[in-house]
């Protein structure tokens, strides 16, 4: 009865292993996301605060 109880003991500790798994790829796959959305923001406000690009293209020097 021992190895039966062995066998039954191991398939929950795989369950549960397999569980706490999924839901670490799950956290990892919102940060990604969280990420890649928050890089799209300030992309978009890059490109849309874009400074003149006439503007330092000339350096005035005096020695």
């Amino acid at each position: 009865m021992d190895d039966y109880m062995s066998i039954a003991a191991l398939s929950v500790s795989m369950s549960q292993q397999r569980v706490e798994q999924n839901l670490g790829v799950a956290v990892l796959k919102e940060a990604m996301n969280a990420q890649v959305a928050s890089t799209s923001d300030l992309l978009e406000e890059i490109a849309v605060d874009a400074v003149d690009p006439n503007l330092g293209t000339l350096v005035d020097i005096q020695a």
